[in-house]
């Protein structure tokens, strides 16, 4: 039996998913790979982080070889629907993976987002609202008579060189941060009545690196470990403790912690920023933590 895979070039990762025709999650790797860096200043994608994905896709087109896929679809988010020069990248990355590209709108992104997220959740009589923190942007999406999404400018690698920085913190740089992500809720708030309607009694379920690596820090975890992470229920006071915590530390001393991903140490505090204000304006204390995601709903449309 042929298997498929989905490809999932974000802006600070790329990922792949392999799956079988039954949906049984054969092969899911992750690289960081930056393909944002630069890009809100100069609107394209530089020649470095097009080399470090194009390097991550060669590896992942072995790995499709090695599994026999007939079937794939390569998605990209806000780094490339930024970029000028998307459309040069994307045809490299056909040519090395073999598979179909395509570009998401950041309400697409939020629809597959949230289709893989709650896919095996236990049913809740609250509304569930689903947070994808990426490296450039956020989507933010809850079911309320039909699914009602918004794609913020908001995600840790963009807030980290637009505001916070990279390094300690500071409080200039922390009132910065504030005003870039307020400002955005804001926006999110407006577009989307129904975040206001659920608030103090939504489940919040959060995906991807930042609640990800948030996950592994809580658990002590220095190798990834799926079972320790997926499903893990974190506390608004768990962020804010790691949010501080790494903030008062420069990146390499960061690393030294289990659980830090390498390649998300410089970045990842401008993630526990944008999360820790969305919990604030939601209302709750606590979130999900859920390693299914956009990989997942994508695979799902094409099983």
């Amino acid at each position: 039996m042929s298997n498929l895979a989905v490809i999932d070039c974000g802006s600070n990762s790329t990922r792949l998913l392999i799956a079988s025709r039954a949906g049984a999650t054969l092969v899911r790797e992750m690289r960081i790979t930056r393909l944002s860096a630069g890009v809100d200043v100069t609107a394209t994608l530089g020649v470095e982080a097009r080399e470090r994905t194009y390097d991550a896709l060669a590896h992942y087109r072995a790995l499709m070889d090695e599994h026999h896929v007939e079937r794939g679809l390569l998605v990209a988010t806000s780094a490339v629907r930024d970029a000028a020069n998307a459309r040069d990248f994307l045809e490299r990355a056909e040519e090395i993976t073999g598979v179909p590209s395509r570009v998401l709108s950041g309400e697409e992104e939020a629809e597959f987002t949230y289709a893989g997220a709650t896919r095996g959740l236990a049913a809740d009589p609250r509304a569930t609202v689903v947070l994808d923190i990426g490296g450039g942007s956020t989507e933010i999406a809850v079911r309320r008579d039909g699914l009602h999404s918004y794609s913020m400018q908001l995600g840790c690698v963009r807030v980290s060189e637009r505001a916070l920085g990279t390094d300690v913190v500071t409080p200039v740089r922390v009132a910065a941060t504030h005003a870039m992500i307020d400002e955005e809720l804001d926006r999110a708030w407006a577009a989307v009545p129904s975040l206001s309607e659920v608030a103090g009694a939504a489940r919040l379920v959060g995906v991807a690196g930042t609640v990800s690596t948030l996950a592994q820090l809580d658990a002590h975890r220095r190798d990834y470990d799926r079972a320790a992470v997926h499903h893990r229920v974190l506390s608004r006071a768990v962020v804010a403790h790691w949010r501080d915590l790494l903030g008062a530390l420069t990146p390499p001393q960061r690393l030294e912690l289990p659980g830090m991903v390498r390649g998300r140490e410089d970045v990842l505090v401008a993630g526990l920023y944008i999360l820790d204000a969305v919990m604030g304006r939601l209302g709750v204390e606590e979130l999900l933590s859920s390693e299914d995601d956009i990989l997942d709903g994508v695979a799902a449309s094409l099983l």
